[in-house]
């Protein structure tokens, strides 16, 4: 226990903000159970609260602002990408762009705390071209509120805490060979279901050179094009490709039930 506790008073700031940091670009790091460690030793007096917070937030800005970036820049590509941990890459955009239509731009302020839009939110918000210093000023308080909170909940608890070290120090063999069982059956989970949803990554395409030429063609009457486009990708009244219908992307299941039998369907989407 001393070990640990030395450990902590050595390296507990890197340590928590590194964490922060690589859950903010969307690795796996538990930065919750960080914040918490920090704040139980920060009320043990082993570390500074307001250190651990000014820390947190800024490595969790910086992490976001970097995905910000990339998301103004890359746009869908890297949506994508941040999604593939998902169990369907679609729906975890689409459930993120749906909370931003939903929440508007509220969401940045809670987003760290609704798992599957945490990581996306600073890139969508890119991708959406939201201005910086607003993007900025509103994850800022998200980050301060998200930081804070696991850090009280870790300075309040403190000795629950301890007691859950000790025992986890005595019994620690024992634990490891549970963790490890638990991690090994999350990934053959995680292999299961990539396969079971494998079948939806493989979707026909058609380029846009194609399609215009059908669509000049005597095949004209055969087509219909239907714009599914997300929401702050897609508003009222804005321009669609002529002739094309708008579905709602999140009802999609059902309402592609009521189109037309006899036509060639071609979604578009950002």
């Amino acid at each position: 226990m001393n070990d640990f506790l030395a450990l902590i008073a050595r390296h507990g700031y890197a340590l928590v903000s590194a964490v922060v940091l690589a859950e903010s670009i969307g690795l796996p790091m538990p930065a919750a159970l960080a914040l918490v460690t920090g704040g139980a030793a920060a009320a043990s007096g082993i570390l500074s609260a307001p250190m651990l917070l000014l820390l947190g937030t800024v490595a969790m800005l910086l992490g976001d602002s970097l995905l910000y970036v990339l998301g103004r820049y890359m746009g869908w590509g890297l949506l994508g990408f941040l999604c593939r941990v998902s169990v369907n890459p679609e729906t975890c955009i689409l459930r993120s762009a749906e909370s931003f239509y939903k929440r508007g731009k509220i969401t940045l302020v809670i987003a760290k705390f609704i798992p599957g839009v945490n990581t996306m939110a600073p890139p969508l918000a890119g991708s959406m071209k939201m201005r910086f210093l607003q993007f900025l000023r509103l994850d800022l308080a998200g980050a301060t509120l998200y930081v804070a909170a696991y850090l009280a909940l870790g300075f309040l608890f403190r000795d629950f805490l301890k007691t859950i070290m000790r025992g986890f120090l005595t019994a620690r063999h024992a634990l490891t060979a549970v963790l490890l069982i638990a991690l090994l059956a999350y990934v053959v989970y995680r292999v299961w279901l990539f396969r079971k949803y494998a079948v939806y990554r493989v979707v026909p395409r058609v380029q846009v050179q194609e399609l215009a030429q059908k669509l000049a063609s005597e095949q004209n009457g055969r087509i219909l094009i239907v714009d599914v486009r997300s929401h702050g990708y897609y508003d009222a009244g804005t321009e669609r490709i002529k002739g094309s219908i708008r579905l709602e992307p999140n009802n999609l299941s059902d309402e592609l039930k009521t189109l037309p039998k006899n036509k060639d369907i071609y979604l578009y989407c950002t």
